[in-house]
């Protein structure tokens, strides 16, 4: 194992930490809400909306990730499954999304909860996923659920022209196969889609995913709040 993690950004404290730009954060959301309500482009809104207050690159790559409009909060709203209702059932995860916010989570890293109550980070795998130091321990978070949920079969999915999919989803099986979890792992070019035409009931926090899905469960509030996990969490609304 080597020293990586998915930390901080040098600069990180000083963009979320103080109160003040926390509440400046929370009324540009607002904006961005009103904005995407009214179909305005989410790039156009953000642009705008960062001028505005005079938000850094990160604030604004937060934003993004935290804004939906009306429509899509009552959306994803109605979809939304809680944790009795997966007993039984086979869950698919969308398996960067989920496990890169875990990791970045344990890292430390500011974690963000969007006005659709769901949680997202700043990192990305950018075409090359590494496994850092958190990874192990993201994994077997997933299995507290799991185990929790009674969940019949989970499914991760992972994009697989990202290098390292492939390896990522050989520490997975054999994970799962030392445990005896019915877990499987699957990779595809298109994982996005696959996701929103395959699977009943998805795990992810992918904007894209949560409109077009036909059922979710938010993972990472369920992990918070029943493990009481530590989170340098700024809430965005």
């Amino acid at each position: 194992m080597n020293n990586r993690n998915r930390g901080k950004n040098t600069g990180d404290d000083t963009l979320f930490s103080s109160q003040k730009q926390i509440d400046k954060l929370k009324l540009a959301i607002q904006d961005m809400k009103y904005l995407l309500s009214r179909n305005y482009a989410e790039k156009a809104s953000s642009e705008l909306v960062g001028n505005h207050y005079r938000l850094k690159a990160r604030q604004i790559q937060a934003l993004r990730g935290a804004s939906a409009s009306e429509s899509q909060i009552q959306n994803r709203k109605n979809k939304e499954l809680q944790i009795l209702n997966l007993k039984d059932k086979t869950i698919y995860l969308d398996g960067f999304n989920v496990l890169i916010l875990l990791e970045s989570l344990f890292s430390e890293a500011y974690i963000f909860e969007g006005i659709d109550g769901c949680f997202r980070d700043l990192s990305g795998v950018h075409g090359t996923y590494k496994r850092v130091n958190q990874t192990q321990k993201a994994i077997e978070l997933v299995v507290v659920f799991f185990q929790k949920s009674q969940v019949a079969k989970l499914i991760w999915i992972f994009d697989q022209p990202v290098s390292n999919s492939g390896r990522i989803k050989e520490i997975i099986l054999d994970f799962a196969k030392e445990n005896n979890l019915d877990w499987n792992v699957e990779l595809e070019f298109n994982p996005d889609r696959f996701l929103v035409e395959n699977a009943e009931i998805i795990v992810s926090s992918d904007a894209w995913i949560l409109d077009h899905s036909k059922n979710w469960f938010n993972l990472v509030k369920y992990l918070i709040n029943e493990e009481k996990l530590s989170v340098n969490l700024v809430k965005m609304f």
